[in-house]
């Protein structure tokens, strides 16, 4: 095979190979394992096929990246930026976008390499070109070259290139192509900050954060409402929230909270600004937050005590998130019957509003009444009982009656329900006392698809794995959960049929 494949490069190199070969070569390519590949290309053979990539003819083109990209991956990438240089130069340059993106990913390739990087910050031209690419139309060549320069600033000297030499002036060139190209930079400028303290000093020195920042607290509520996403993103690692501190952006991000009140376009930015301080609340501490910025926590509330469905949806899933932790879960107790009066309404939403809300609020409900085995302590398991009881006059029946309905996604939610209280005693009991409950887990024929299969077996496996489920269940029903956990979740019975003479 290995040898058909060099006849097929060598009959390329000439200009001799038509597109059937082309086609061949491809498949051929694919087959044989990348050494022998490597024991027998020659600059010859790929020159001739990044030659093959300046016609007009976007099969042949289509068909020699795919070769390319074979060959090239079977290649160490410091002889790739060594002997290819000038190849890949003009590929960031060509009309389709397939060979740029061909191009940038094999730069990717390039800069994870100790011995190659420097071959490429060597290159600023190569770098100013990808640079360029930011700019595309076609978001897939901008994606490859924001992943790419990502990796260019994962080393010190790469830092250095990007954002202390005359490239930092091509990305602010670059951003005044558009709006949407500008977003993609501080897409690019968030990501590496993100990656250490040193790489945030190296953005925030280049005055591109302070932009950012700027236009996060600016007077323009769609431009407020894409950038809040990206200083969310800033927020998740300690050093972004430090800096975030330090300027003050934590609390220009409440003050914008406190002045929605009488902003009529607050709804455009207003989702993403509570799901900020939500983030933030998980990654730090939510008491600490919800004590420091009241606004918040006030704002959840006339959120989800609203009519507005966006609204709603973006506070059940924020009461989700601080509540997936046991501080979390003690700030909302703190709000007494508030939060009980706001859990009876996402109950009510959970049964009868459109499906996408009612999926957020079973997600939410899941994450409100986990609580792990070692932090069961009785005033916990007091809390989640009766929040539990808040969701509804019924709730057991209310999410057995979801559970039973022909929608898989909502057959599931239902089921997380119940797995997220299966380790708890008294929804055990709840359970046991429930008629038919117990017999509707063990059921596997309620089951219509591999999705609802693994989330009832997840349930399962709650209950077995709880230390007082033998003696809440008794041995009947516990050795029954088990033979279903050991028999995993796709076990089919077997029917045995009995041949009789002369049936049909």
């Amino acid at each position: 095979m290995a040898e058909a494949v060099v006849e097929l490069l060598e009959r390329a190199a000439r200009r001799e190979a038509p597109l059937e070969e082309l086609r061949a070569l491809r498949l051929a390519v694919q087959a044989v394992p990348p050494a022998a590949l490597r024991a027998r290309l020659s600059d010859d053979h790929l020159g001739a096929l990044f030659a093959l990539l300046s016609v007009n003819d976007r099969e042949q083109v289509s068909t020699c990246v795919a070769i390319l990209e074979r060959l090239l991956q079977a290649l160490d990438p410091l002889y790739v930026i060594q002997n290819l240089r000038e190849e890949l130069q003009k590929g960031l340059f060509h009309p389709d976008d397939s060979v740029k993106i061909l191009t940038i990913s094999q730069v990717g390739r390039i800069v994870e390499n100790s011995d190659a990087v420097t071959e490429i910050l060597n290159s600023p031209e190569l770098l100013r070109q990808i640079i360029s690419c930011i700019g595309g139309e076609k978001i897939a060549v901008a994606k490859e070259a924001i992943k790419s320069l990502s990796r260019i600033a994962q080393t010190q000297d790469g830092l250095e290139a990007l954002f202390v030499s005359s490239l930092l002036s091509d990305l602010k060139n670059v951003m005044a192509t558009s709006d949407v190209v500008r977003y993609r930079v501080y897409e690019l400028i968030v990501e590496i900050s993100s990656v250490s303290a040193d790489s945030l000093n190296y953005c925030a020195n280049s005055g591109l954060i302070s932009e950012l920042i700027g236009e996060l607290t600016g007077d323009d509520v769609l431009v407020r409402a894409t950038c809040i996403e990206m200083v969310t993103s800033l927020a998740h690692t300690p050093h972004g929230r430090q800096y975030l501190a330090q300027q003050g952006v934590i609390d220009k991000i409440s003050n914008i909270i406190v002045g929605a009140e009488s902003d009529p376009f607050s709804g455009f930015y207003l989702p993403g600004f509570v799901k900020f301080f939500g983030n933030l609340a998980v990654v730090d501490s939510p008491q600490q937050i919800c004590e420091r910025y009241p606004v918040f926590i006030e704002k959840v509330f006339e959120m989800a005590e609203s009519h507005d469905p966006t609204m709603i949806g973006v506070a059940v899933d924020t009461l989700g998130i601080l509540g997936s932790n046991v501080e979390g879960k003690q700030v909302l107790e703190k709000t007494r019957s508030r939060f009980q009066n706001l859990l009876n309404k996402i109950g009510h939403q959970a049964k009868n509003a459109p499906t996408e809300l009612r999926l957020r609020c079973l997600d939410a409900i899941s994450s409100l009444l986990y609580l792990p085995p070692e932090q069961q302590t009785e005033d916990l398991l007091r809390m989640t009982e009766s929040w539990f009881a808040s969701l509804s006059s019924q709730p057991l029946e209310l999410f057995r009656s979801i559970s039973t309905q022909p929608f898989p996604d909502l057959h599931c939610g239902a089921l997380r329900v119940f797995t997220a209280i299966a380790n708890q005693p008294w929804a055990q009991k709840l359970m046991l006392d429930a008629p038919g409950f117990v017999e509707y887990v063990v059921d596997r024929s309620v089951e219509p698809d591999k999705a609802s299969k693994d989330a009832k077996y997840e349930l399962v496996k709650a209950l077995v794995n709880s230390k007082t489920i033998a003696e809440i269940f008794g041995n009947q029903y516990y050795l029954r959960l088990r033979a279903y956990l050991h028999e995993g979740p796709y076990y089919v019975k077997a029917v045995s049929t009995t041949a009789v003479e002369g049936a049909e």
